[in-house]
């Protein structure tokens, strides 16, 4: 077997027995480096990086995520070696680390506040730094040259969305830079679940971000079943795999409709509204919950599919295959539509592929990575499906990849309804055994690309810390790029052709 980026890393290390599925590594100060170098040459992404409270951990993966590792550097001591000082994509989360654990990348090349806003009583974890004062303003980046002016946006929006500010800066109607100050909707998930039973904690990952709930609540069980050596019922496989294609649809239904709203071409989001409400009808009287929350759960599902889920099902697929195809050729024909789409917020590969941007956004602009083919998990390697790839970037691209997969999801939702196996939706979750704790980590494909759970339960099976991660930490940063050079009132546009999660970045 070809050696990877990831086994030169690890030479000669051991990996913790207790950490499933993938290997985790404890690492010294130079092996932390060689990751960063190995980040910054592209051998390998990053797929996560949080911190405890004497420890900082990294998942990476291969470009093609065909393997998956955590490095920990243990017993850090108030500082540790910045990622970011040679690979920038590492600074955002570099920042919360160190407001959520007290953590200090030494050489950081951003050391503001992220999370943060000066409103917390003081830092979390007991080596954390004082809070700073309230009043303390936060200092955007400089920009220079002449005739620049700024347009502060938010946090609070004319619409009914989450709360984020956005300062731009302007040469006339052209964007110069935009900078982002996010963490307005911070919930404290992590500080919740830590000593959380596992049905608690279940519940809390559901609700990360709520037009994701199925796919959090997926990566959560994941990991937990990762963690106790749980053999999840094969039935229970493929009825998370349904909810997942029909949350799938849902939203990028609604995404479709608002890009194109925000185009000033409201038909659309009116006839995309009007299927995505039948979506979630669909799925409250499949699963009994619209948005099917709290439906996956670690050891299976809590309900499952009879007589009239299964009917309701094949109606809205017949549905929607009768009335999709209009919408897309509306779309495909509508020429005030496609003067404002293409080549509009163009998002370069070589970006994409360097800040590991997942699911539509990626896709859009060449990367083509989706964790249920890679790493992969079931049962969709038992069912047929294309990943949707386009290389243009643009908002043209991202509404195209949205439409593909609305279609491989219907496909996919007529092969599962087709072989869903007989037997038992559930079963108990296994003890932890043998050990103080167990380690689990999870990589899923949600509606906005890969979601990683990571969790540590103790032996009393309640979670002694987990780290979600949202893919719009890897997409917030790229908006930046791709509005640069557009005009002011092609944001709305950019901003709703990502989607990027507010609460699901936040934490």
């Amino acid at each position: 077997m070809e050696m990877t980026a990831l086994d030169a890393i690890t030479n000669g290390r051991t990996a913790d027995p207790d950490h499933r599925p993938w290997p985790r590594f404890s690492v010294d100060e130079g092996t932390w480096t060689k990751a960063a170098v190995a980040l910054h040459d592209g051998e390998c992404c990053l797929l996560g990086y949080w911190g405890e409270r004497d420890r900082v951990n990294l998942a990476l993966g291969t470009p093609n995520l065909s393997a998956i590792c955590v490095l920990s550097l243990e017993n850090v001591d108030r500082v540790f070696p910045s990622l970011a000082a040679a690979f920038p994509p590492a600074a955002r989360l570099e920042r919360t680390i160190r407001e959520m654990n007290g953590l200090l990348a030494a050489g950081a090349p951003d050391s503001r506040p992220w999370l943060n806003h000066g409103r917390w009583p003081q830092a979390q974890g007991s080596s954390a730094p004082p809070a700073r004062d309230s009043h303390e303003k936060y200092i955007f980046l400089p920009v220079e040259g002449e005739s620049l002016h700024q347009i502060p946006v938010g946090p609070v929006h004319a619409g009914i969305i989450e709360p984020g500010h956005f300062r731009f800066t302007a040469n006339g109607e052209t964007v110069v830079r935009l900078e982002e100050r996010l963490g307005y909707v911070h919930k404290g998930i992590e500080g919740l679940m830590a000593g959380a039973p596992l049905a608690q904690a279940a519940r809390l990952a559901g609700r990360v971000s709520g037009d994701s709930t199925v796919a959090y609540a997926l990566a959560f069980a994941r990991a937990v079943e990762a963690a106790t050596e749980t053999v999840v019922p094969e039935r229970a496989h493929w009825l998370r795999a349904l909810m997942a294609e029909l949350e799938r649809i849902a939203n990028h239904l609604g995404d479709i409709g608002a890009i194109c709203n925000d185009a000033a071409f409201a038909i659309m989001l009116a006839h995309c509204g009007i299927l995505r409400e039948r979506v979630l009808r669909a799925a409250a009287t499949t699963f009994g919950h619209r948005l099917m929350m709290d439906r996956i759960l670690p050891g299976g599902v809590s309900c499952d599919l009879n007589g009239d889920g299964r009917a309701a099902i094949e109606a809205l697929v017949a549905l929607i295959r009768r009335k999709f195809p209009e919408l897309v050729e509306l779309y495909d024909n509508t020429t005030s539509l496609q003067d404002r789409t293409v080549a509009t917020g163009i998002l370069r590969p070589a970006l994409a592929q360097r800040f590991a941007c997942g699911g539509v956004i990626g896709r859009a602009s060449g990367r083509v990575v989706d964790a249920r083919r890679h790493p992969g998990y079931p049962p969709y390697d038992q069912l047929a499906f294309d990943v949707p790839s386009l290389i243009e970037g643009d908002v043209n691209a991202r509404v195209w990849i949205r439409i593909r997969e609305v279609e491989q999801s219907l496909a996919l939702i007529e092969q599962i309804l087709s072989r869903l196996p007989e037997g038992a939706i559930a079963t108990d979750v296994g003890a932890v055994a043998g050990a103080a704790h167990a380690e689990g980590l999870s990589l899923v494909e949600g509606f906005r690309g890969d979601i990683l759970v990571w969790v540590r339960l103790r032996a009393d099976g309640t979670v002694d810390r987990c780290h979600p991660r949202d893919p719009s930490w890897f997409q917030w940063p790229l908006l930046e790029a791709a509005i640069e050079g557009n005009i002011v009132a092609d944001f709305p546009l950019c901003n709703k052709s990502f989607n990027c999660s507010y609460s699901g970045h936040d934490l």
